[in-house]
């Protein structure tokens, strides 16, 4: 069997990969997947922890937060693709929707 320290490690290297890219990128898609794999070390810390405590509750809430990321890449997605017909770019950098 696996330790529970070779999951958290494998969760917190995805974070900290997913924050990487979400500070260091200007696209917006890669931002936003970015931000997903975030959301999935997260539920990977949730399942391993569930596992190890022999309990389901990490695990609903796992589940709970996959169907928050699916309705949320939904929006994500429609929003970016409604800025890139208004922009023709999908650059952070390019896109200042607050200035008339």
């Amino acid at each position: 069997m696996i330790p529970l320290s070779h999951y958290l490690i494998v969760s917190a290297t995805m974070f900290v990969i997913g924050s990487v890219g979400v500070l260091s990128r200007r696209n917006a898609i890669i931002v936003f997947l970015s931000i997903e794999l975030m959301l999935n070390s997260v539920n990977l810390t949730l399942m391993s922890f569930s596992s190890f405590l022999g309990d389901v509750t990490g695990q609903m809430l796992a589940f709970f937060v996959m169907t928050v990321a699916a309705a949320e890449a939904a929006v994500g997605l429609a929003i970016i693709i409604a800025l890139f017909r208004r922009k023709q770019t999908v650059n952070l950098d390019e896109i200042n929707i607050m200035k008339w």
